[in-house]
């Protein structure tokens, strides 16, 4: 399956990348900070098509068009522009994230980092790869001298979840924060030992599927703010390479 995830994943990836700096339609959706192209939508209809037709009975969540439900242990989940908002300004930092479900449990995914050309991907079990190389979590154990990433939710004026004041706390503990303005590559960043850590107040499961697993195959750990297990439907998440875990987990204590 993680051929057909690759090769529709780069599918999508053409698509964005040929509409990447032209003229394209934009849309908004809850308010105006958050947006929505016709290349986010050709992009998932590009992707639901491939799927219906190789695998007519699993069921599919959208970031644009929803659940489309069938009788099936699978599920493919599916943002098929992340970072939408990189990408209407000229921003070259987006992705193309699928995760595939089996039962509850992601059993692969990949994400694509388009303007690089950089496949991220995994499989249960199998580690994770940057194309053909395997990549492993840093090995660094204190949150000084780490770079993190975070992002805020498109209704960061009403400062949900505190993410203000946890922003200020672990920038003022870490080396450094990013904002990289999309969560996929944020987790494989992770996985690949560039950032230390990754945190968000309001993820959603698009967001996380593939990301997550790729994170931990790569030997790192997803989990809530408070440390517990979590899946691709909790909003608040901590991803990492392990060792500084316990630090971002007491610095997002608010």
């Amino acid at each position: 399956m993680i051929k057909d995830i690759l090769e529709i994943a780069g599918i999508a990836g053409d698509i964005i990348r040929e509409g990447f700096g032209n003229n394209f339609q934009i849309e908004y959706k809850t308010s105006e900070k958050n947006l929505v192209t016709e290349i986010d939508k050709k992009s998932e209809n590009t992707i639901v098509d491939f799927i219906n037709k190789k695998f007519p009975t699993h069921n599919i969540l959208t970031e644009e068009s929803g659940e489309h439900k069938k009788d099936s242990d699978y599920i493919w989940v599916i943002d098929p522009l992340d970072g939408t908002t990189n990408f209407a300004h000229g921003l070259p930092i987006f992705a193309v994230s699928i995760g595939v479900m089996k039962k509850n449990e992601i059993v692969a995914g990949v994400v694509y980092d388009v303007m690089r050309n950089i496949f991220y991907s995994s499989e249960k079990g199998s580690g994770s790869f940057a194309n053909d190389t395997k990549i492993r979590v840093s090995n660094n154990d204190k949150i000084g001298l780490g770079v993190l990433a975070t992002g805020f939710p498109y209704n960061v004026e009403d400062n949900p979840y505190n993410a203000f004041e946890r922003f200020e706390s672990l920038t003022k503990r870490a080396r450094a924060v990013r904002r990289l303005g999309s969560a996929s590559i944020d987790f494989c960043y992770v996985a690949n030992g560039v950032f230390d850590g990754f945190w968000e107040v309001s993820l959603f499961p698009w967001d996380i599927c593939a990301g997550k697993l790729i994170v931990e195959e790569a030997g790192g750990i997803v989990t809530d703010f408070s440390g517990n297990e979590t899946n691709v439907f909790t909003k608040q998440i901590i991803a990492s390479n392990k060792k500084i875990h316990q630090q971002m987990v007491d610095g997002l204590k608010i």
